[in-house]
């Protein structure tokens, strides 16, 4: 059943749906990782990356919902349900129980990193098929980036040469 009608073409909308498709997921997955780590931090920098980490997940769900409304409004229904995401989820996540500050850091900039290089492949796939689309996965993008970049300066090591 077609309750919207595309504006873009059949083959068009197969990429673009494929990419937003498969960016929801990432995001809603990459909203989940966040929380369980969110509540299992421990160590000395507990706090800070406790706060980041809320950062990350309002970051992803407020994509998740742009993206979500962008498929439904070329006619393709987004699926969020938690057996999709279950089931087709490709990120890293979390281990089960606590969570040392130093694991988070490194969890998260693995995760993000690997949701942007996804990322870039769909920016590269929408450029023809759907450059609104492709504008929508590339704001997505930079703003996962930044997230990346403040959690990869968490864990750079101490300059022990200056005196």
């Amino acid at each position: 059943m077609t309750v919207v009608k595309s504006t873009l073409t059949e083959e068009a909308l197969g990429v673009t749906g494929t990419a937003l498709q498969d960016t929801l997921v990432d995001l809603l997955g990459l909203s989940l990782v966040g929380k369980q780590a969110h509540w299992n931090i421990v160590g000395p920098r507990f706090r800070s990356i406790h706060l980041q980490l809320d950062e990350v997940v309002a970051t992803a769900r407020a994509h998740s919902d742009t993206v979500a409304e962008r498929a439904a409004a070329l006619g393709v229904p987004p699926d969020g349900r938690p057996e999709t995401i279950a089931a087709t989820f490709a990120l890293p996540g979390t281990k089960d129980g606590w969570l040392r500050d130093t694991e988070v850091v490194e969890l998260m900039v693995s995760s993000l990193e690997t949701a942007i290089g996804r990322l870039r492949e769909r920016i590269e796939a929408t450029e023809k098929a759907d450059p609104v689309t492709q504008d929508l996965l590339i704001t997505v993008t930079a703003d996962l980036e930044k997230q990346r970049w403040m959690f990869e300066a968490e864990n750079h090591p101490r300059d022990t040469s200056a005196g």
